[in-house]
């Protein structure tokens, strides 16, 4: 892994996706959801939460999320498309994003 630079790593992750669902995922199955690049790919997600949160990854499963249409008075807007990212993680790793208080 050590191909992909340490400067795209730093790039691929976004945000934690803090949901119910991603709350409930997490407890269940010992997965973590991330918000991340759209040019991101699954070795990447997986350097990169390794690198950064120092945990071993089992698996990355990847979604493309539509970005929503939405009326802006009379026009029509449309919001974003973007990229979530479902970090399975090996038995007994955990990450934990309350580490600052």
């Amino acid at each position: 892994m050590s191909a992909i630079s340490q400067e795209r790593l730093l790039q691929v992750l976004l945000a934690p996706q803090i949901s119910e669902k991603a709350t409930y995922i997490a407890d269940k199955n010992e997965q973590v959801v991330f918000k991340v690049a759209t040019d991101a790919t699954k070795p990447e997600v997986k350097a990169a939460v390794e690198a950064l949160f120092k945990v071993e990854v089992k698996s990355v499963q990847v979604l493309n999320v539509k970005g929503k249409a939405k009326r802006f008075g009379r026009s029509m807007g449309r919001r974003k498309d973007w990229k979530k990212a479902f970090v399975c993680l090996q038995p007994g790793q955990e990450i934990n994003f309350a580490a600052g208080e």
